[in-house]
């Protein structure tokens, strides 16, 4: 999940609703009337009120969540190299970012760099993914039901003319073959998927670096560069939650960890 300034989280409806809740004009009164029975002075009083309705509002701000700890040498290749590629470009944009001058343009990278490390996120929980599925095509033992199947299909048309339907038993037992082989297939094409399109994304990962350079001595749109890095996160989002979604699916076969 991206990760939002303190900006963005406090503009929204909870921090709102505290604003104007009794709760915080309850507050902000007591805390000034407390104050006034110490022996404050009226001003220092309201101070003390509004502190206290501060304390509400701020508890209202949304979290951002904690980021998983990104470990690419748990998986095993390709998958590692993806994470390591993505994490050693970020460490290039960071360095660009940080050898420039204080100013407009800087700051601007610098939040760019942040929604960066929302991709690298991304990317780690993907590759994760595409690494457990890897794990759970290897324990799939597709060739014996193939050749089971081949078999139960050879004994049934074998059988003298006339006789050679399945019965109810064996046509369960086809389809419960049939369906380990879809579901082999299916992972199969969503784990080719997921290599293709992470190794496109790290090459665009690269590009966004050098397009960072250009922007930092001036020579680059900062807005494209923007609009460049939330597509290519927002891509690997969504990447992720197709992976996340071919887990529920296939998890009635199959005993995939959750991440």
């Amino acid at each position: 999940m991206a990760r939002r300034s303190f900006r963005d989280r406090f503009l929204t409806p909870p921090v709102a609703r505290a604003m104007m809740s009794p709760l915080g004009m309850v507050l902000f009164g007591v805390g000034g009337a407390a104050a006034i029975l110490a022996g404050l002075p009226v001003v220092a009083a309201l101070g003390v009120g509004a502190v206290a309705w501060a304390g509400r509002v701020g508890a209202a701000v949304p979290r951002n969540p904690k980021r998983d700890r990104v470990e690419p040498f748990v998986l095993a290749d390709p998958w590692r190299k993806y994470v390591v590629n993505a994490q050693e470009s970020q460490q290039r944009f960071d360095r660009v970012v940080a050898d420039m001058s204080a100013g407009p343009l800087h700051d601007r990278l610098r939040e760019l760099a942040g929604r960066l490390a929302d991709g690298i996120d991304e990317s780690w929980r993907i590759a994760k993914r595409g690494n457990e599925i890897a794990n759970a095509l290897g324990r799939l033992d597709t060739l014996h039901a193939q050749t089971e199947l081949a078999e139960l299909r050879a004994q049934i048309a074998s059988r003298p003319s006339g006789m050679g339907q399945p019965t109810a038993a064996e046509a369960r037992t086809m389809q419960a073959l049939e369906a380990q082989l879809q579901s082999e297939m299916r992972l199969q094409a969503t784990a080719d998927d997921a290599r293709s399109r992470l190794r496109l994304l790290d090459a665009r990962f690269d590009e966004l670096v050098a397009r960072a350079v250009e922007v930092s001595v001036g020579s680059g749109d900062s807005s494209m560069l923007g609009d460049d890095v939330d597509a290519l996160v927002s891509e690997l989002e969504s990447l992720r939650i197709a992976l996340d979604e071919t887990n529920q699916a296939e998890s009635g076969g199959l005993s995939m960890p959750s991440p």
